[in-house]
């Protein structure tokens, strides 16, 4: 197998070869992984917390109505905001 060689900086950095870069996905600002197993270190693409959570929460209803969650929310700030006011 040919393995693409890198080289690492005085700051301890290293560029990912483009053809592991193109096989992980990764693009820039991606985060990465490094995981150490038995003296060897992998190179891990790691999903943002948005894709990790997409499709999470199911919508009440579809098509959603997205003004209506905006007047929602607003709503709860305010609320939220008032609150400390009511209870004096």
């Amino acid at each position: 197998m040919n393995e693409p060689l890198t080289t690492l900086t005085k700051k301890g950095q290293v560029t990912i070869p483009v053809a592991i870069r193109h096989s992980l996905g990764l693009a820039p600002g991606d985060k990465v992984a490094f995981v150490l197993e038995k003296g060897e270190v992998k190179v891990k693409r790691v999903k943002s917390a948005l894709d990790r959570s997409f499709g999470a929460v199911r919508p009440r209803k579809r098509p959603e109505d997205f003004e209506e969650l905006e007047r929602f929310a607003e709503e709860a700030m305010a609320e939220d905001a008032l609150r400390p006011l009511k209870d004096r």
